[in-house]
């Protein structure tokens, strides 16, 4: 009896505590809970969508008509989305365009496979008829190069050069452990973070991270993976495991005469410019043009060519006009 009258006595707690609950705050929740029951229903629409790999052309008339055998494809770095990817590359066209067309690789959502990425790579060269590459390593976009780049020749396609930005050689060289290791183990312990559970962790690390930011792209680069446009959760945490077990070394010798310029940024936060710099240079030294390309000035300070043209756009046209001049010796102009 005792039990029956307590359980009276919480629902008319709870009824009494709901009453107290205004009209407008009840409107307000359930709009809230509405709002993000359309985007988790919007961003898993959109991410289905993106189960397999794609490159993504930038079309430009210029490059079209004066490289229609050329082109950059550019392989985008940590959670850069398929969109990002196409605005780093629109603001590097005044540079790129001054060698070749422009592309993405757009990775799946599934996670990070190469042998299907390649072989999505090889049909778009062939359906092009393209018969030169330059790569364009954005971050650890820049360890994906180097693999793509095995990939391409052993199919008989030209790779002149990768231009790795802020590109580590290794795990080693990224500087929070903690995070990026844990990140792994869940991963490969089958544990896959929900997508509407990565808000706290994308403003945190960007607070945490600030001294490289301003607000506004502290807010921008949170919103941005927070859009139903972000990357999946399981393709961050692939790429997470396929940084953790890269071995550079298995390229050394299957990358042939193809060209590496590396740049970075001594203040870099993520990745450590020094040792990055040093096992490329030493590895890789017969392939390497250059390592002395630094984005001084460049906000945040990791693999910004998004948030500033003006710092990188001279540094690649510098490599275009001294490493692969136009015929005639002409430079690089920008047409724009």
């Amino acid at each position: 009896m005792a039990s029956r009258d307590d359980e009276h006595a919480r629902r008319l707690r709870l009824a009494a505590g709901m009453h107290r609950v205004s009209r407008r705050s009840f409107l307000i929740g359930s709009a809230f809970g509405l709002a993000t029951a359309a985007d988790l229903v919007t961003t898993k629409t959109v991410q289905e969508q993106r189960q397999l790999p794609q490159i993504l052309n930038l079309p430009d008339t210029y490059a079209e008509e004066n490289f229609p055998s050329t082109s950059w494809i550019l392989f985008p770095g940590y959670k850069t989305s398929w969109e990002e990817g196409l605005f780093i590359l629109h603001s590097l066209r005044p540079a790129l365009t001054q060698r070749g067309q422009m592309a993405v690789a757009g990775y799946s959502n599934q996670g990070m496979d190469l042998q299907h990425l390649a072989e999505v790579l090889d049909r778009y060269v062939n359906e092009r008829q393209l018969r030169h590459l330059y790569f364009y390593g954005h971050s650890f976009g820049g360890m994906v190069a180097v693999e793509m780049t095995a990939r391409m020749l052993a199919k008989g396609v030209d790779v002149r050069l990768i231009m790795m930005d802020s590109s580590p050689y290794s795990r080693f060289d990224v500087l929070d452990q903690a995070m990026f290791e844990s990140v792994v183990f869940f991963y490969e312990a089958g544990y896959r973070v929900p997508s509407y559970l990565r808000g706290g962790y994308e403003l945190g690390e960007r607070i945490v991270n600030k001294h490289e930011r301003s607000w506004r792209q502290v807010l921008e680069q949170t919103l941005e993976q927070l859009s139903p446009l972000a990357v999946s959760s399981t393709l961050i945490q692939s790429q997470s495991s396929y940084i953790y077990h890269f071995d550079a070394k298995r390229f050394q010798h299957s990358i042939g005469d193809t060209k590496i310029a590396w740049m970075g940024n001594p203040d870099d936060g993520t990745v450590d410019y020094r040792t990055a710099r040093r096992s490329w240079s030493v590895n890789f030294k017969a392939n390497l043009l250059t390592a002395d390309l630094v984005t001084h000035g460049a906000l945040p300070a990791h693999a910004s060519p998004q948030w500033n043209p003006g710092i990188y756009q001279p540094l690649i046209e510098g490599v275009e006009d001294e490493f692969f001049p136009m015929p005639g010796g002409g430079k690089s102009v920008s047409v724009y």
